[in-house]
């Protein structure tokens, strides 16, 4: 298992940061590769490092979903999927997608969720 949690919560607790105040960055199969979304709280997806995030810190916290995409086949492969190789056709989207990401977090900080959604949700739209 993902034992991400375990480090959030010691720096968390260490720099004394709320969790509403934690930005959590994650790749998200249940987004197409490209597509970026953000959001506070709700369930883990059955991603590993967030059930570790929310049962040391609830699910109270910022999240940015970056697509990856799903595998063509379900089953285990599903995580040899999530941590292989991109196609460089892939790796010049998925390259896109970290630097909008990274103005998100910008405007996130900056303006709060809503306005960090927005601004995704526009960028994605001008790509189309």
């Amino acid at each position: 298992m993902n034992l991400s949690g375990n480090s959030v919560v010691k720096a968390a607790l260490f720099y004394k940061i709320l969790p509403e105040n934690i930005i959590v960055i994650h790749d998200d199969i249940d987004l197409n590769l490209g597509q970026i979304k953000a959001k506070i709280g709700g369930g883990s997806g059955g991603h590993n490092g967030l059930k570790s995030i929310d049962a040391h810190i609830s699910s109270n916290y910022n999240r940015i979903r970056i697509g990856v995409g799903r595998p063509l086949h379900k089953g285990p492969e599903v995580i040899d999927y999530v941590l292989g190789h991109f196609s460089k056709t892939d790796q010049v989207l998925l390259n896109q997608s970290l630097s909008t990401t990274a103005q998100a977090v910008e405007v996130l900080i900056l303006n709060g969720i809503d306005s960090c959604s927005n601004f995704l949700g526009m960028s994605q739209a001008n790509k189309k």
